[in-house]
């Protein structure tokens, strides 16, 4: 699996790619310099249950730590893992 990351302007993107599968993506908005909002999730039937949604997650806290980013989780799935891996709750806005 590899998970690719883009951001332009105020609208990021990370998604995972399982060669011969559809990716799946994790979209957030920037509110400020040091605040990302997760706000979907979505993660394609054949991809269910390899932990996808949950490496998508994984990357952004990764990614939130590296450059000092706080994550609000709107999105229903991210926050449960959030709330789910009290080792991320340090990156939570």
């Amino acid at each position: 699996m590899t998970i690719t990351h883009q951001e332009e302007g105020s609208k990021g993107i990370y998604k995972a790619l399982v060669e011969g599968k559809p990716h799946a993506e994790m979209t957030y908005s920037r509110a400020s310099d040091t605040l990302i909002i997760i706000d979907h999730t979505g993660v394609p039937d054949e991809l269910r249950g390899m932990g996808v949604g949950v490496k998508l997650v994984e990357r952004a806290v990764m990614d939130a730590r590296a450059s000092g980013t706080k994550i609000m989780p709107l999105c229903p799935f991210a926050k449960a893992q959030l709330q789910r891996h009290k080792e991320w709750q340090d990156v939570l806005s």
